[in-house]
């Protein structure tokens, strides 16, 4: 199973480019291992309190340094329903440490918001930086260096971002990744959209709408559209760091759980006290980060990884940039179809084949390297199975060799385009990103006078006004993650939808973030430099004209540049937008964060 050459082109250009940056990375992880888990050596007072709460044979085995211990760093809260599962992971975790002599600690829990709740919300301004947040608490969860492994409980957006690049920081450690799964599925994905719409233009009534969201928002389990937590599951098993098999079973179910029991042994199997010592440090490098990009791509996946992912890059000194991952697209057949990407959602991909025949179609095409280190092993074949409960055992059987679903997930040989579902956009605006996947070829390309606007409010205002009924591409600006914290502008969706069925060529530019659920209307997002930087978006007035084409990957002011390049950049009062629902405490990160093509980071 060789790589293509295009694949290994990217993947020796980002190794040449990380070489010192990842050796010292190694080098700081070889050395975290030989000086070891220090239980041993701890004072008694140090001890003492690591295991204060632990049962007498547990602080008996903890006292002499006899067992592993494995720690939990876990998202779990009971407001949102994607972590809700999670309440019962500890006692299945412990439980099974225990059936081998191991034992298990909640080393400690990280903040788990959701994007859903506070779109179009003050509080979707902290939700970026979140990721570094729980980062941060995910090192303070380690810090106590009483673990030998650890399992980490997380799921949507930001969350397992933060706990990766956490983990990273300790890399000497065994890491597996433990998902909790999707709900099952609500209404149509296409229908819950379709009431979006009839609302934004009056149609319907806010019962109407909470009705159809209730509906498809029911129960425990991550939404079921290939937003960025399912993105985010994809990405840990294509790169080796859940167990096959494990990322779209449904919470609650006795396959669940046995994943979780096995995910759970299979952490205490990989530690430096046995033989197949297996940390994540070495399990990410520039083969798996790439495996996960191919994946994003061949799926189409959330708009949010072309920043998470560079910034878990960094975390392993590895050096990735948007110029990797438009490369990759080019290179990369799309193989999903899962909303909005189109209809079907998660569980449907998941019956139709799921990860294990999407890794197999990869690999066999050579779109995948397969000599990668996994938590389950060397090699990534060992991801072409399907986990199943047979006679309460879990086996773990071979993927199925044709899909059952192929207007949902079809073979590497009849893709549903031959490039992948994310595209970089440069120009004499800068650079941006394009989710294409959703987009239909007709509207792909745009050329429009401009309206600016500075807030995602401001727009929504305009077009219950009446007043965006033409060609137009939409300006949002000052939504950078400097000016406010780079907040989803996932709202202003619907409105932009019905312009797009009346018939108007048009598409949005932003600075902002559009979400993995960035649907149907062309959106060039994650522009940078940002406005707040004084980057040309700011030099950007209304009626300007723009051309968006997301085929050849280019944004353009089309004028005079001279002219355009020598304008006073617009400016905006933000103050406004930094007190409230916690902004004031984040100032910090906001001068601090870096450019969304390297990550959007505080780290870096």
């Amino acid at each position: 199973m060789s790589v293509r050459q295009s694949i290994q082109d990217v993947t020796d250009r980002i190794a040449e480019r990380s070489r010192d940056t990842r050796r010292d990375y190694l080098n700081r992880v070889d050395a975290a291992r030989e000086a070891g888990v220090n239980r041993a050596v701890l004072s008694c007072g140090n001890l003492a309190h690591g295991f204060a709460a632990c049962s007498p044979a547990e602080k008996a085995a903890l006292a002499g340094n006899k067992a592993i211990n494995l720690g939990i760093v876990t998202s779990y809260n009971d407001m949102l329903s994607a972590h809700q599962p999670y309440q019962f992971y500890p006692d299945i975790i412990k439980e099974a440490a225990r059936e081998i002599g191991a034992t298990a600690q909640v080393a400690g829990g990280v903040p788990a918001m959701c994007d859903g709740v506070t779109q179009g919300q003050a509080g979707m301004d902290l939700s970026l930086f979140s990721r570094d947040v729980i980062a941060m608490s995910t090192a303070i969860a380690l810090s106590h260096n009483m673990f030998d492994a650890a399992v980490y409980l997380g799921i949507c957006d930001k969350i397992v971002p933060g706990l990766l690049i956490g983990a990273l920081t300790f890399g000497h450690l065994p890491a597996v990744f433990v998902p909790a799964g999707p709900m099952p599925s609500g209404i149509p994905n296409d229908e819950k959209s379709k009431v979006r719409q009839l609302y934004m233009e009056g149609k319907v009534g806010r019962a109407e709408l909470l009705e159809a969201e209730s509906k498809s928002y029911h129960s425990p389990g991550t939404c079921t559209f290939y937003g960025t937590a399912n993105s985010n599951q994809m990405l840990m098993e294509i790169m080796g760091l859940h167990l096959p098999g494990a990322s779209f079973v449904n919470p609650g179910t006795p396959l669940r759980d046995a994943l979780t029991r096995a995910a759970t042994t299979r952490a205490l199997s990989i530690t430096a006290l046995g033989n197949e010592y297996t940390p994540v440090g070495h399990v990410v490098d520039e083969k798996s980060i790439v495996n996960g990009l191919v994946g994003l791509h061949a799926t189409g996946g959330s708009t949010n990884h072309t920043m998470h992912l560079i910034a878990i890059a960094a975390a392993a000194g590895l050096q990735v940039t948007w110029d990797d991952m438009s490369d990759l697209s080019d290179a990369t057949p799309l193989l999903a179809r899962v909303y909005p990407n189109g209809v079907a959602d998660v569980n449907h991909f998941h019956a139709a084949g799921g990860m294990g025949f999407l890794i197999q179609e990869l690999l066999e095409s050579g779109h995948l390297h397969e000599d990668v280190k996994t938590v389950w092993g060397s090699g990534l074949s060992g991801y072409t199975v399907e986990a199943k409960l047979i006679e309460d055992k879990l086996h773990f059987e071979p993927a199925a060799k044709e899909s059952a679903l192929p207007k949902v997930l079809t073979s590497a040989k009849t893709p549903f385009q031959e490039t992948g579902g994310l595209k970089l956009l440069t120009g004499n605006l800068g650079r941006s990103v394009i989710k294409v996947s959703a987009v239909k070829p007709e509207h792909r390309v745009v050329e429009a006078p401009a309206r600016v606007f500075h807030g995602q409010e401001a727009m929504q205002a305009a077009f219950k006004a009446g007043e965006l009924n033409g060609d137009v591409i939409a300006v949002v600006r000052f939504s950078g993650p400097k000016a406010i914290g780079m907040p989803e502008l996932h709202k202003l969706t619907p409105a932009l939808g019905v312009l797009q069925d009346r018939g108007f060529k048009v598409a949005l530019l932003t600075d902002g973030r559009m979400s993995g659920a960035s649907g149907k209307v062309p959106a060039a997002i994650h522009m940078t430099p940002e406005a707040n930087e004084g980057g040309p978006i700011s030099k950007i007035r209304d009626g300007d004209m723009i051309r968006l084409d997301a085929n050849a990957g280019t944004l353009t002011f089309l004028g005079d540049e001279a002219e355009f390049f020598a304008r006073t950049p617009a400016t905006e009062d933000l103050s406004p937008q930094h007190f409230g629902m916690g902004r004031e405490l984040f100032a910090g990160m906001r001068a601090l964060v870096g450019v969304a093509d390297r990550g959007a980071s505080v780290f870096s």
